[in-house]
């Protein structure tokens, strides 16, 4: 028997050593390299399984199926055209010079949207039901999370109702959020007409090992008019039914006009992965009077540039006045904390909420290392206090506003299939402002140095930080 295991150790040692050779050469930093090195020889025999899930650093599957969803999906050079932009006002001009989003997104800004501020559960989910009451011919649905509880069931009631009315109904989960959801949920929806597929799902061959690459997009799609996109899961504790968490504050978005073309865009790529079709939807622009400047901003690990952080760092870079920040999760990247840094230097008023409550541990406590630092640059972090804040949202000046699911953390940079709804006028950045206001006023400024903190967050923090890349 010991002959045995010092040979296994031999062969994780050996593993260990090639995959270190591999992380040095993949690793997306220097700090990712040195880590997973260090790991991987001192540790093979835990390390090497977790690189194996881990340690990718593109979603290889999803790279190579891109090529293949752009020629199938013929309305992609349509919906990258310019549509009715006027770019005579300096608003529109900053926006486009200071937000230099387009070639991020691959999509251009477009006008005549409509929005709705959906502000915590009973709001979106009542806005959710409604578009899918009032649909006529098909719904689009994709979740990080679906639960089999009351919100969860109410849902899936809906869905299977409109299958039976006739309509086409499509929905995406994520496996890895939906680890609980029972096989009994999955087949009432499909026995009643919804195509219900997993992400993950097909071509396991070619990421069978990718477990960490996760789709935390939350979409809802009527008919290609109506779009609603979040922060929001689907589960009681969104409704703040939680007995853990309280009251959940959360925001979604309500869409009208061309940006929901785009949003089905990000569906229809996401969709010709997870079953390899092409669905037949409405790809005409339905322009909304009086609307605004907008754009849909997809990111995620298939793309060619890591998107999610220089979508970030192009944010903060234009801010000159205010930046306004609400993400429940705060373990950035080098390059995102420069930019912060450098906004807040430059004098703009850089302001991130947080919730003070956590619900996960390690990413919770390695917050915390951080904060010192940024805040001797001038950045404030506001650690909200009335339940969980989930949101992810942000104002930059006068120039625009996103509601979406980019949290500002490594795992959405560099692992996660994201996505945001960027509106680009003055009326839109100050209804986001008002409702961040009101959660300011809800919140307590953050001015504790850690040193000065409890024993478990003194020690815990720089220790949860060293698992950086991987929360």
């Amino acid at each position: 028997m010991t002959g045995y295991l010092t040979v296994a150790l031999v062969v994780f040692e050996i593993i260990g050593v090639c995959l270190a050779f591999r992380a040095v050469s993949t690793a997306r930093t220097p700090q990712g390299s040195v880590g997973w090195v260090v790991f991987l020889i001192s540790l093979p025999y835990i390390a090497v399984p977790a690189y194996l899930y881990l340690g990718h650093t593109r979603y290889a599957g999803f790279v190579t199926a891109r090529p293949d969803s752009e020629r199938a999906i013929e309305e992609l050079g349509h919906l990258r055209k310019p549509y009715g932009v006027e770019l005579e006002s300096d608003q529109h001009r900053e926006a486009r010079r200071g937000l230099a989003l387009e070639k991020l997104a691959e999509m251009p800004i477009v006008t005549g949207n409509g929005y709705h501020l959906l502000i915590d559960g009973e709001a979106t989910f009542e806005a959710i039901f409604e578009a899918i009451d009032q649909a006529e011919k098909y719904l689009l649905v994709a979740f990080y999370i679906l639960r089999d509880d009351e919100l969860g069931c109410a849902l899936k009631d809906r869905l299977i109702q409109r299958a039976r009315d006739g309509l086409m109904v499509k929905v995406i989960y994520d496996a890895i959020g939906s680890t609980s959801l029972p096989k009994s949920y999955l087949r009432d929806l499909r026995e009643a007409g919804v195509d219900i597929r997993d992400f993950h799902a097909i071509r396991r061959p070619a990421h069978s090992f990718q477990l960490n690459f996760r789709n935390h997009r939350k979409i809802v799609i009527a008919d290609g008019r109506v779009g609603l996109v979040g922060g929001l899961n689907v589960g009681d504790e969104y409704m703040g039914k939680s007995a853990e968490f309280g009251p959940w504050r959360d925001t979604h978005v309500r869409l009208h006009g061309p940006v929901v073309a785009q949003l089905q865009l990000v569906f229809a790529e996401d969709w010709h992965w997870a079953s390899g079709e092409v669905p037949h939807l409405n790809w005409h622009l339905h322009p909304v009077a009086d609307g605004v400047p907008g754009l849909i901003m997809p990111t995620g690990p298939g793309d060619s540039v890591e998107t999610a952080s220089l979508y970030f760092c192009n944010i903060m870079g234009a801010a000159r006045d205010r930046l306004w920040i609400a993400s429940p999760y705060f373990v950035p990247d080098l390059d995102i904390m420069t930019a912060l840094k450098l906004a807040a230097m430059r004098g703009v008023d850089v302001r991130i909420l947080m919730p003070d409550m956590k619900d996960h541990l390690l990413v919770w406590l390695a917050a915390f290392s951080y904060f010192d630092e940024m805040r001797e640059t001038g950045v404030k972090f506001f650690r909200y206090r009335e339940g969980f804040m989930h949101q992810k949202v942000f104002v930059v000046d006068d120039i625009g506003a996103a509601i979406g699911t980019h949290n500002l953390d490594i795992r959405l940079c560099r692992l996660n299939f994201e996505v945001s709804a960027l509106l680009f006028s003055k009326q839109a950045t100050d209804d986001v402002a008002a409702m961040l206001e009101a959660d300011f006023e809800r919140a307590s400024l953050h001015t504790t140095a850690l040193c000065d903190m409890p024993f478990h967050i003194r020690q815990g923090a720089p220790i949860a930080r060293l698992f950086a890349p991987l929360l």
